[in-house]
């Protein structure tokens, strides 16, 4: 009984150690406000970080699509337009080589990643009519359930843009000629946090796929993070509980011999 208790907890113990450190979660961006409170002596800063805006648009199907149809998802968006001659393609590819990259955690059944949507917001919406959506969506093979190209009312669209997601202010990548636009992914969490910025075009319009890794990789620990608005009532008490079990199971054991001693002989 002992060796079947002792040998999970010292593998948890192990495992604890071991990567307890190890694993860096994407960091938070765009703080709205930063308030220092004292606690025991100790000063703390609580940050109030920005969460975006519901926005609704529509998709390459036509269908009026808005935040509320992504709850509980992961988001990675970019801006684009049908008519770039330039790194519009080579993003719509790097994006392709994401959503192909990334699959359901379930064993069987539907492997798309349905935990992350895709969102690629037309800057040129007065000539990104829905069919013109439709037509890139089928050049590129865009799986339209997971991944939305999106048009709607321009000012609502560079307004996200500009005012809520600050690309403006945080890029210096790529720059498109014609439109002024930025080549980065943002990656965005279920609390609609922004939580990364990826520049994924080289200089000479190639794609970084080292950064493309990267950004796999945040989507996938952003899927493992727990929501601090909702916490386990036994959170931060897994230890104490391993210890608990531990010192129970051991005192049955010797329950159990100290009978076995004091139980009496009835042979004859």
């Amino acid at each position: 009984m002992l060796i079947a208790i002792l040998f999970p907890l010292a593998g948890y113990v192990y495992l604890k150690m071991k990567s307890g450190s190890a694993v860096v979660m994407p960091r938070h961006y765009l703080p709205d406000s930063v308030a220092n409170r004292t606690r025991n002596g100790k000063e703390y800063s609580d940050t109030v970080w920005h969460r975006l805006p519901d926005i609704s648009l529509t998709n390459q199907l036509g269908n009026n699509v808005s935040w509320n149809d992504m709850r509980g998802k992961i988001v990675v968006a970019d801006f684009f337009f049908t008519h770039c001659p330039t790194i519009c393609p080579t993003m719509t590819q790097a994006m392709k080589m994401v959503q192909d990259g990334l699959k359901s955690p379930e064993r069987v059944g539907d492997q798309d990643p349905n935990f992350v949507q895709f969102l690629s917001f037309s800057i040129d919406p007065e000539r990104d009519s829905v069919p013109q959506l439709k037509k890139w969506n089928d050049r590129f093979q865009i799986n339209p359930r997971e991944w939305w190209l999106l048009t709607g009312d321009r000012k609502k669209i560079y307004d996200f843009s500009i005012n809520e997601l600050k690309l403006i202010a945080v890029s210096g990548g790529t720059i498109d000629s014609n439109f002024l636009h930025s080549d980065l992914f943002v990656l965005i969490d279920t609390n609609r946090y922004v939580r990364g910025y990826y520049h994924v075009v080289n200089p000479d319009r190639s794609i970084d796929t080292a950064l493309l890794m990267r950004l796999s990789e945040d989507v996938v620990l952003l899927s493992l993070e727990k929501d601090p608005k909702r916490k386990f009532f036994l959170a931060g008490s897994m230890e104490l509980i391993l210890i608990v079990f531990v010192l129970a199971a051991i005192g049955l054991v010797l329950l159990f011999t100290f009978l076995k001693k004091d139980k009496p002989n009835h042979e004859s």
